[in-house]
């Protein structure tokens, strides 16, 4: 099978996005005639050398696009420069006589970026698209802090409704990936031809079984994330005033963040910053530590497209505490943890204490939730077995393709 993948920004060795547009492209190019078109960020190692098995296409990032992450990460500015790349390429490509039998925008993850693909006559998929959640009404006030560019989610439902770009972009596609379910209700407004729900996270292994402690009302729980509003570290935080009769639990934060000095007054306020240890921001080995030496994996965020770190904390055979919403509630089911209702800070964060309070008294429960969770990355989550599904949808894909066009 002939495949051209495009993203801006792919790379083994950055985080986020480009990282894991680089295991699906490196797992797909052990599959498929892969073609890769990709910005080459100044001062990484070559696309050409990651991909080996790849065909590679590159244009120089704009030095700028780089220069500020976090906005770079969540507004996408070189993306019109790109997109206008992708069609040149395309063009010429076409002239010369190169044909694909499928081609699919990777990245980016948010759903408000009109593709280059919808200008050509090939069958293409975009996604897995996440992203555009709301902050649930009981929770606004005291996540008003949020930078202005994150607040600007707001318009995404306003152009799935009228940007015409936008909207042809998703018609036009043959499939529309998302994260999880709910990123169909969020295109409500759009006409699409196929929706499938597909995680963008993997994992290569799972790490080696640890025997944790089974005693009794004893819980050492870990969240891990940034620190912002929207990861529930406030809300277990509040959790853990409510088991002031269980002092053998105790809840450790890794990660940075205009909310970490926020949760730290709140944890003296509450009277149990004895039993809270916010460690900040933290090496990578270290986290690995922490999933290694933790009970549970306690990460209620309550506006999460998918969430990395569930997956991170799955493999180490961590039982998971979650939000019942967006990919959360998807990533999770009854076999390795349990999903809570996001109602509001009140009732989460007693929601939240109920939970630990019944794993910190189940430690068979534990048990079997942490081999839930480790059966289900095993199952579901090896990038190899998530680029032969990703085939497999493929060539349904390109089957649904020809059926149309017999009927036509």
């Amino acid at each position: 099978m002939k495949v051209l993948v495009i993203a801006p920004n792919i790379d083994a060795k950055d985080v986020g996005e480009a990282f894991v547009a680089y295991k699906w492209a490196a797992a797909l190019s052990e599959r498929v005639d892969l073609t890769v078109l990709a910005f080459q960020r100044a001062g990484r190692e070559d696309l050409k050398t990651q991909l080996p098995k790849a065909r590679v296409i590159t244009w120089p990032e704009p030095a700028w696009a780089g220069r500020h992450e976090r906005l770079n990460a969540m507004m996408k500015p070189a993306w019109p420069a790109f997109a206008s790349h992708v069609r040149d390429w395309m063009r010429a490509a076409l002239v010369r006589g190169e044909r694909f039998d499928i081609s699919h925008q990777l990245m980016p993850q948010a759903a408000r970026y009109a593709s280059p693909l919808r200008h050509f006559d090939i069958p293409y998929v975009i996604g897995p698209l996440g992203g555009a959640l709301d902050t649930p009404a009981p929770f606004r006030e005291e996540a008003a802090s949020a930078p202005l560019f994150t607040r600007l989610r707001a318009l995404d439902r306003y152009r799935f409704r009228h940007d015409p770009w936008l909207r042809s972009t998703y018609t036009g596609a043959a499939c529309i990936l998302g994260v999880a379910p709910y990123v169909q209700d969020v295109l409500q407004d759009v006409p699409l031809r196929r929706f499938e729900p597909v995680l963008e996270l993997g994992i290569d292994n799972v790490a080696p079984v640890v025997r944790r402690q089974t005693k009794l009302g004893r819980l050492k729980v870990l969240h891990v994330g940034r620190g912002v509003r929207t990861k529930g570290l406030r809300d277990v935080v509040r959790a853990m005033e409510r088991l002031q009769d269980m002092p053998g639990v105790t809840l450790t934060s890794a990660g940075a963040g205009e909310e970490i000095a926020l949760c730290k007054a709140e944890a003296e306020r509450l009277g149990v910053a004895d039993r809270v240890s916010f460690l900040g921001k933290v090496p990578r080995e270290t986290v690995e530590d922490l999933y290694r030496t933790h009970d549970v994996f306690c990460f209620p965020s309550f506006r999460e497209p998918a969430g990395g770190v569930l997956y991170e904390a799955m493999r180490h055979g961590l039982p998971v505490i979650t939000a019942r919403r967006g990919g959360p509630a998807w990533i999770i089911d009854d076999q390795s943890g349990l999903r809570l209702p996001v109602t509001t800070p009140e009732a989460y964060a007693g929601d939240i204490a109920s939970a630990l309070r019944h794993l910190a008294n189940d430690p068979f429960l534990r048990q079997q939730l942490g081999q839930g969770a480790r059966d289900k990355v095993l199952r579901e989550g090896l990038w190899h077995k998530k680029a032969e599904s990703l085939l497999d949808l493929y060539s349904s894909v390109l089957a649904d393709q020809k059926k149309t066009a017999l009927l036509l």
